[in-house]
């Protein structure tokens, strides 16, 4: 059996360093991941995840924001970073001899941010700017309205942007508190794939990183999924529908059956609603559905947007096509939604920034990175009789979340609309 090439070393200060080699690239992929994201976050500091991600790009003790940038740039490479529920990425992408200095540009702005007031308003109108496009594009803000009601009174039901209210109110303080509390060496991942040696990335992130400490590992509340109507009429062309489900956690033994599920119901054109409501009756131009799983629960997800005058016929089509996911299915539906599952598996293996990506967040979710021979593994155990059980079970089990943006006087009332899933 041929060795991995996925390596895994602890640092001193209980920072992980985890990396693929591909030694055939001549670039390298290489961040910083934080177990701490939108979740992590108080009601009253909704948004600061966001807004801190953003200032750690503001400059440092020793780097001005523009030097960041030009640093990089200069050597050809790019820098960037994201803010997801439960984790904060920054990083970077370089030529294969460059790699130090994408480390020592990631490490400075995550040991020695120098966070100036001067520079939080202008980043805060940056971000208020953000919050308001978000706010205009419809098949954002549906997004948003069916987290909320799926998740009321729950980090995972708030907007990772945050609101303007509350963007506004967040100052230094607030922030450094934030970043204090949470970015600790033991929750942070360095991971790289391309052409990279592992043991001269870990002797420098142990040299550049010594400065972060480790701590205690904090809990998350448990959700608990409530699901119920959250409109918004607005002058549109189209009534933006989508509805939400209960999932399961990604350390569900049914985490690769509801990716299959899903890939039934909505993964690509020959899924059963992109057939039903677009091939066949012509209700829509875009339909899909995605499962997201977090430590502790998840959301199966529906979407699709059509004229104002068939909105109602595309949510009775819509319920219709899922409930039908708990009869009979053809193992040729699960076939094919298996093979794009582990298509795409695959697919991050030939590109250095996915890899990445992927192997930092396997091992915040799970201490680990597993073979990919094990997952595809797992997803070529999932049977049509096991999606069937688990739609079932999704479709009873709650009342659906339900997110709409539009013309959404033609809607049904949303009782009769929930009817149709139980």
């Amino acid at each position: 059996m041929s060795q991995s090439p996925v390596e895994i070393s602890t640092l001193s200060n209980g920072l992980t360093v985890v990396t693929h080699a591909m030694p055939q690239l001549e670039t390298v992929a290489l961040g910083i991941w934080v177990r701490a994201g939108a979740r992590d976050e108080q009601a009253m500091e909704n948004g600061i995840a966001h807004l801190l991600e953003h200032m750690a790009f503001k400059g440092t003790k020793r780097r001005s924001a523009r030097d960041i940038a030009e640093e990089i740039e200069a050597a050809g490479g790019d820098i960037n970073a994201s803010t997801a529920m439960e984790n904060t990425a920054y990083y970077a992408r370089v030529l294969k001899d460059d790699w130090r200095l994408a480390l020592d540009v990631l490490s400075d702005i995550l040991i020695d941010p120098v966070f100036d007031g001067q520079e939080l308003e202008r980043e805060r109108d940056v971000i208020l700017q953000e919050i308001a496009a978000a706010n205009d594009t419809p098949d954002d803000l549906v997004f948003d309205l069916l987290q909320g009601r799926a998740w009321p009174e729950h980090p995972l039901g708030r907007p990772i942007l945050g609101t303007a209210e509350r963007v506004v109110a967040h100052d230094v303080v607030a922030i450094t508190g934030y970043r204090d509390r949470h970015y600790a060496a033991n929750r942070m991942v360095v991971a790289a794939a391309g052409n990279i040696d592992h043991r001269r990335l870990a002797a420098e992130a142990e040299a550049l990183l010594a400065g972060l400490t480790p701590a205690s590992r904090r809990s998350w509340q448990v959700p608990r999924f409530v699901g119920g109507p959250a409109l918004a009429a607005r002058p549109l062309d189209q009534t933006h529908v989508a509805f939400g489900l209960p999932g399961v956690s990604y350390h569900d033994h049914d985490v690769y059956t509801m990716q299959v599920l899903s890939g039934i119901l909505g993964g690509g054109m020959s899924s059963r609603l992109f057939q039903e409501l677009r091939e066949e009756r012509g209700l829509c131009y875009a339909v899909y559905s995605y499962a997201t799983s977090y430590e502790d629960g998840g959301i199966l997800t529906v979407y699709a947007a059509t004229a104002p005058d068939k909105a109602d016929a595309l949510v009775s089509v819509m319920s219709d096509v899922m409930r039908s996911l708990a009869d009979d299915i053809p193992e040729s539906e699960v076939a094919r939604a298996r093979a794009q599952i582990k298509a795409g598996l695959v697919m991050n293996l030939e590109s250095a920034a996915g890899r990445a990506d992927q192997i930092a967040r396997q091992f915040l979710a799970f201490g680990r990175v597993p073979e990919i021979s094990e997952l595809i593994a797992r997803i070529d155990a999932v049977d049509a009789t096991q999606v069937s059980a688990l739609a079932g079970r999704v479709l009873t089990g709650s009342q659906p979340a339900m997110g709409a943006v539009g013309a959404i006087t033609s809607l049904a009332p949303y009782e009769r609309i929930a009817a149709r899933f139980t």
